[in-house]
């Protein structure tokens, strides 16, 4: 009955995610938003709800490795999973806004990240607390107002012109309040079952939620970033990606910090080095103005030697 729910769960976070994308993108067209901070601020941010519930329900019931690993987890899949298998097939446009903001805010974040975790600004117990919350939310804020700033400056142009959406605003809204309330139902049943499940298998918290619900929550993003590669959009693929980590460190772990402090003793230097690792191979990659076909096999092949790694060190 597990694998039943599981399975329901799934299909409704992939289901809700795609109303609640599609109709955030068609309010977003109607202000002449462009591609990229479509992608970013308004696509990442959207396909991140089942990581922000997932989290927020790992604060409230105190399980701070699922809340956390959750977070690192999906960093990890989102760049070396979705971003690798995209660019596998779809080679990926990094413009140099890209490579001047967003790549190294990312990386920024995902460094302060790791050092407040580890408390390595005072020495105490390694735990992320109110006040380091508040640092992580003052950084999305930071974001999303610098990400619309440029945009108005500079998107109200060509790129933002040429795509313009049919879809009623009501429409959309309904779209977005409904695609919400799905995503949010089926992200409990899924965490519910698949905790269960990874338990009788003897699994522990931080590899569950690192592996498991990590990849099940970043379903959206693979979605999203698939089907805009398939429509030659590689540059909202790319922003779903960057804006979701971004989003993910942010506002996920600085809100889920301010219902309770989260403690990740299981989560370890290991994994935190590994998101950073991750965050840094975009820039890499890009910096001659794409991901190209080679440049996202060696992400994926990253991705399957770290959890090698992770099947042989963290199951107990």
């Amino acid at each position: 009955m597990e694998y039943i729910i599981l399975l329901i769960s799934l299909i409704a976070i992939v289901f809700g995610a795609d109303y609640l994308v599609s109709g955030a993108v068609a309010i977003a067209r109607k202000y002449h938003v462009s591609d990229f901070v479509i992608g970013a601020a308004i696509v990442g941010v959207g396909t991140s709800m089942p990581e922000l519930v997932v989290s927020l329900i790992g604060a409230v019931q105190g399980n701070s490795d699922v809340a956390i690993g959750n977070v690192v987890g999906s960093n990890i899949f989102n760049v070396l999973g979705i971003l690798g298998i995209t660019g596998m097939f779809f080679p990926i446009a990094v413009s140099r806004a890209n490579m001047r903001f967003e790549i190294p805010l990312c990386i920024f974040v995902s460094v302060v990240l790791m050092l407040l975790a580890f408390n390595m600004f005072n020495g105490d117990e390694p735990v992320i607390g109110r006040v380091d919350g508040i640092v992580l939310l003052l950084f999305f804020v930071y974001f999303m107002w610098y990400s619309f700033w440029r945009d108005g400056k500079n998107a109200r142009n060509e790129e933002a012109g040429v795509h313009e959406e049919s879809t009623p605003l009501w429409i959309a809204a309904v779209k977005v309040l409904g695609g919400l309330a799905v995503l949010i139902t089926g992200c409990h049943f899924f965490v519910e079952e698949a905790v269960v499940i990874a338990r009788n298998f003897g699994v522990d918290d931080a590899f569950i939620s690192i592996t498991l619900i990590a990849c099940g929550t970043s379903l959206p993003e693979l979605a999203a970033s698939v089907a805009a590669a398939f429509k030659k959009n590689t540059q909202m693929a790319l922003g779903n990606i960057v804006g979701s980590n971004i989003f993910n460190i942010t506002f996920i772990l600085g809100l889920s910090s301010q219902i309770s402090p989260l403690h990740s003793a299981g989560i370890t230097v290991v994994d935190y080095a590994v998101m950073i690792f991750a965050a840094m191979l975009p820039a890499l990659f890009g910096i001659r103005g794409r991901i190209s076909r080679a440049g996202g096999a060696v992400m994926f092949i990253c991705y399957i030697i770290y959890n090698y790694y992770l099947i042989n060190n963290q199951i107990v």
